[in-house]
């Protein structure tokens, strides 16, 4: 659980940096830069495992070889996370962060039904409560998101963060089958993550980026950027660590992560200067409450 609240707390600033980083700014880039400054900070790692081991397994940080099937599970995590990234960048660039943010929250809803098919994850009986109340809570949002001039049904970038939130939970799930059925450790995973994702950003961006001039020019490098890469990975490997667990719960895991929220809501509100803060301060505290019920239970 404290592993998850600290998986919580970089998620949090790395949404911030995010929104930051892709204000006015081309999308696809962004994402390829963020990738690549994650890669470069676990390849001191790499190379370390190659030509001193032992001293890396000692401390904790030794990227282990895997077998070409194991590469082929990586490779489809990366497809799945690619598509969530895009489509949820791309709607950070139209949305409030204050309206994005909630509606990610959503993702626990998810990976609690696929945690009950797949891993017969049993849930007590306020974490049922809870995963509830969190759903409703995002629904008070999107009556928020009106106000803001955001139809909920007929705007497509509602639709494409809806999309990225369902993809960015059954990655979660992957996870699990990665960390615990192929006995992945985070930082492993994390380094070869990077790299295939990468390949599949390039190939796609020599397709709609790198040809076209106006495109090219439009793009800002901004040191958030940076910051993006290094705060998700950083996230993702305290969100490892809690899976390789054998007793950790997935549906609850992804629950704890909820409560980057009261970064992304409370900080991101006051530094983007978006509307409705306090309206949305309601059913923030609704997820919040949720997340305390699977806590406490």
């Amino acid at each position: 659980m404290y592993l998850g609240l600290l998986a919580a707390l970089f998620l949090g600033l790395h949404n911030l940096a995010k929104k930051h980083a892709v204000q006015d700014n081309e999308v696809l880039p962004v994402l390829l830069g963020t990738l690549i400054s994650g890669f470069l900070l676990f390849l001191p790692f790499f190379i370390g495992s190659k030509y001193s081991p032992e001293y890396f397994k000692e401390i904790g940080f030794h990227i282990t070889t895997v077998p070409w099937k194991t590469h082929g599970y990586i490779f489809i995590k990366s497809i799945i996370m690619a598509a969530s990234w895009i489509l949820a960048y791309k709607a950070l660039k139209h949305l409030p962060l204050t309206i994005v943010t909630p509606i990610r929250s959503a993702g626990p809803f998810f990976t609690f039904i696929g945690a009950m098919i797949i891993y017969q994850e049993q849930p007590k009986f306020l974490q049922w409560i809870g995963f509830f109340v969190i759903i409703f809570s995002v629904i008070l949002y999107s009556r928020v998101g009106k106000k803001e001039g955001i139809i909920f049904t007929k705007n497509k970038w509602i639709f494409a963060i809806i999309g990225a939130t369902f993809l960015g939970a059954s990655s979660g799930l992957y996870d699990k089958f990665l960390i615990q059925n192929v006995s992945l450790n985070p930082q492993t995973l994390q380094f070869w993550f990077c790299w295939y994702t990468i390949i599949i950003l390039m190939f796609i961006l020599s397709i709609m980026w790198f040809p076209i001039a106006q495109k090219r020019k439009a793009f800002k490098f901004r040191w958030t950027i940076i910051a993006v890469g290094i705060l998700l990975q950083t996230a993702d490997y305290f969100y490892f660590k809690a899976l390789q667990d054998p007793d950790a719960l997935i549906m609850l895991l992804s629950a704890i992560k909820r409560s980057q929220l009261i970064i992304a809501v409370v900080v991101g509100g006051i530094l983007f200067k978006e509307k409705n803060k306090r309206k949305k301060l309601v059913p923030l505290t609704g997820i919040l409450i949720g997340v305390f019920l699977i806590l406490y239970s």
